[in-house]
């Protein structure tokens, strides 16, 4: 294994790690096309359709390498696509983890773990309850949720409030999403139950900031990642805005417990460097340290992991 590559910050050189980043996996562009009437979806929407997952896991390693990014954790970003992560961890171990999308209501969602896991590699799920219509409150959920427990450092991501995926909107694709399921007040209960489980709310809460902050507060197991570019602020009253939601979780939950993100995606556009450096600059203006700042920009997320 090379050494990991530093970024320079104000602090000086900081192994960051990036706590989400979607893997559009030749899967993914598939699954598209066929609800696209097998359009060419990757020229519609402008983007490279990888030729492998392979292919893919190497190009993101390159564009760590390219903004001195040491680490990632890739999500899969249809349901149940572990075998593309699965590929990126093998040839790439010292690079990325991952997780995937799963959807607790179809069959043996729960045994599905225990294969991906064993097979692939994976570290978590990643779960969408107002994509999929679900409640957390369902026993599925939480059935899922005991196999998980039994795993070595699980990680389950929870995407609450609003939910906007624009290339469906682009490529005219439906989008039905439920508002009452995204609610982080949902997670409470499943929190609070299983304490051995590390609980993620991407993007702040997504605009149930306050909601994210009072489970995440109650509950030490649960954690909120800052990745995307945040344009729930704009549903904040006040003027809210991203340094100030910075300075709120940090004066509610501190440094241990926020992971960086930045929601990278797709090709040609890379890695999206602006999300990453718009934070370094808050977080400086904020004054935080730097031992604070080494844990939110991969120190968390590798403790999290059992690196």
């Amino acid at each position: 294994m090379s050494e990991a590559p530093l970024l320079s910050t104000p602090w000086g050189g900081i192994e960051v790690a990036d706590a989400h980043l979607h893997f559009f996996s030749p899967a993914f562009f598939k699954a598209l096309s066929e609800q696209k009437n097998h359009e060419p979806v990757a020229d519609i929407l402008g983007w490279e359709e990888p030729a492998s997952p392979e292919a893919l896991a190497t190009r993101w390693a390159d564009e760590l390498d390219r903004n001195h990014i040491s680490r990632a954790l890739l999500i899969a970003s249809i349901p149940n696509d572990t075998y593309s992560v699965g590929a990126a961890l093998e040839h790439h171990p010292d690079r990325f983890s991952a997780v995937y999308m799963a959807n607790p209501m179809l069959p043996s969602a729960d045994i599905r773990f225990q294969s991906a896991s064993a097979e692939d590699g994976v570290s978590g799920v990643f779960l969408f309850p107002a994509m999929h219509h679900y409640s957390l409150h369902d026993d599925r959920v939480c059935a899922l949720i005991q196999v998980l427990a039994g795993h070595a450092n699980p990680i389950v991501y929870v995407h609450c409030g609003v939910l906007s995926v624009g290339f469906r909107k682009k490529l005219g694709l439906p989008s039905v999403f439920d508002l009452q399921y995204s609610n982080p007040i949902d997670l409470y209960s499943l929190a609070s139950r299983f304490s051995r489980v590390n609980f993620v709310i991407p993007h702040f809460g997504a605009g149930y900031f306050r909601e994210a902050l009072m489970v995440a507060d109650q509950c030490p197991n649960v954690y909120l990642d800052t990745s995307s570019s945040n344009t729930w602020l704009r549903y904040q009253p006040g003027g809210l805005d991203l340094a100030g939601a910075f300075r709120q979780a940090l004066d509610v939950l501190g440094p241990k417990r926020l992971l960086f993100g930045s929601d990278s995606s797709w090709f040609p556009r890379g890695y999206v460097r602006s999300v990453l450096d718009g934070q370094l600059e808050i977080l400086h203006q904020l004054g935080v340290e730097e031992e604070a700042a080494k844990d939110i920009l991969g120190g968390n997320l590798r403790r999290l992991l059992g690196l």
